[in-house]
């Protein structure tokens, strides 16, 4: 039987799957099984899939239930003794799976190990860095303030762990990936793998990008969170809700396509500072956020586009406005 099954949900997948497929097969460790769990897919992700010859891929199809469904579909087929979960568009470094593993084995307390995230764009060019965020304690605190963890492409999480805590909740879309580690903290601890390892794709139309209905999803998640949470935790919920616009106020503006999305990122900005005034006193991410709305606001989609490119780079050579 394997030690890893990586359990992937695919819904018209055909443009990535290929390549995500691609990224598991070039990992250092080699004692896995691919669950891939079609959703009912009508395009021709099917054909990709049975032109790889590699008994470790397994084909499960299903009519269309969503994404939560398909990985707690993936999960119950599983064989593995650890499970990672891995979207269909997301990549991961070769290494990945060998450390998470090696980080878990190295402590047998843990459920999750978890590493860096970047964020890439439809043709693989790198828009940024996630937070990097260590758990040496205060692992609940940290999660509720933000999900650090950011994918469920992410972790690497033993299944007994997984069954104990349900799963992923069917009723949650959109950020049921934070829901599910928020239940794992809540029982489990975590260690990081201080490495960036994880690509997370963003495109214009991908259900990330959905801000209104993330926004709703996240929202429930938060409250039923915190109304599980211990007292001593209580005097956090109201910067998480902060946190939680100002990186929709940030998202709204990585994939601009006009005015539209300058006014979106600035009422998301306004509900992070009346839900945390302190904010204020981060002057430099205010006045980042200040220009990149009004760039997006006043000038033409593709010069604006252009420029905030420009300050992704002085990002990506050490200068990360973003944080």
């Amino acid at each position: 039987m394997p030690l890893i099954s990586v359990v992937i949900p695919l819904y018209n997948s055909e443009k990535t799957i290929k390549e995500t497929l691609d990224c598991v097969f070039r990992q250092t460790f080699s004692d896995w099984e691919i669950i891939a769990v079609n959703d009912g897919s009508t395009d021709a992700t099917l054909e990709i899939l049975a032109a790889i010859k590699d008994p470790r891929l397994k084909v499960f199809s299903y009519p269309n239930g969503g994404i939560s469904v398909s990985r707690n579909r993936g999960l119950a087929l599983a064989q593995g003794e650890y499970i990672a979960f891995l979207d269909h568009d997301d990549l991961w470094t070769p290494e990945k799976l060998e450390l998470q593993l090696k980080a878990l084995q190295e402590n047998p307390q843990v459920a999750i190990a978890y590493s860096w995230v970047d964020l890439i764009d439809e043709t693989n060019q790198f828009i940024r860095s996630c937070a990097r965020i260590k758990v040496h304690n205060n692992l609940l605190a940290k999660l509720l303030s933000t999900n650090f963890l950011y994918t469920a492409s992410n972790p690497l999480i033993r299944k007994e762990a997984l069954i104990k805590v349900g799963g992923f909740d069917e009723s949650v879309f959109g950020p049921e990936d934070w829901d599910l580690f928020l239940r794992l903290a809540a029982n489990y601890p975590f260690v990081e793998v201080p490495r960036p390892q994880v690509l997370f794709r963003m495109t214009a139309g991908s259900a990330s990008t959905n801000l209104a209905r993330q926004e709703t999803e996240t929202l429930k998640v938060i409250e039923r969170a915190f109304a599980q949470a211990p007292e001593s935790l209580q005097q956090i919920k109201k910067p998480t809700i902060a946190n939680l616009y100002m990186y929709f106020a940030f998202r709204a503006l990585e994939v601009p396509s006009g005015r539209k999305n300058g006014l979106v990122a600035a009422h998301y900005f306004w509900l992070a500072i009346i839900n945390n005034l302190s904010l204020l006193k981060k002057r430099k991410t205010i006045l980042v956020v200040l220009f990149k709305i009004a760039v997006v606001v006043i000038l033409p989609p593709g010069m604006s586009k252009n420029l905030l490119k420009s300050m992704k780079n002085q990002v990506a050579s050490g200068n990360d406005l973003n944080n």
